[in-house]
């Protein structure tokens, strides 16, 4: 057999053991009902923020993530600032519960740094993401 038929032999099979599962497509967001547990904030320095946020339902990490930086950039706007810069994160589960330890600084002006927020725009996108800031 010439290697151009055992090749198309062999894409044919693939492409037919695929479409012949059976399975049906799902999409993650059908089965995506989070709860926001709220929102804890602890000034630490004049531009330094940490926020405890939990929820339940989340999908993964990122939307526990979400969930934070929707906080901080409200944050951020109450205060007069424009924009914030992720410091870290420490993140947990446990019993069905996601938990997020972040840390944050705000400012008026853009930070140096590659995780940085405008603050504004943030907020837009979770009020059309339906997450809640504080």
């Amino acid at each position: 057999m010439a290697p151009g038929y055992a090749f198309a032999a062999v894409a044919t099979f693939v492409s037919l053991l695929l479409t012949g599962c059976g399975l049906p497509a799902v999409t993650r967001d059908a089965d995506f009902t989070p709860v926001y547990n709220g929102i804890e904030k602890n000034l630490l320095d004049v531009d330094l923020v940490n926020l405890q946020v939990s929820m339940t339902g989340a999908r993964d990490e990122s939307d526990v993530t979400a969930y934070a930086e929707c906080a901080i950039a409200q944050y951020a706007l109450k205060r007069g600032y424009g924009f914030a810069r992720h410091v870290r994160t420490n993140m947990a589960f446990e019993a069905g519960v996601w938990r997020a330890d972040a840390v944050y600084t705000i400012s008026p002006t853009l930070p140096q740094g590659l995780r940085t927020l405008d603050a504004e725009v943030t907020v837009q996108n979770c009020e059309a993401e339906g997450i809640p800031t504080v």
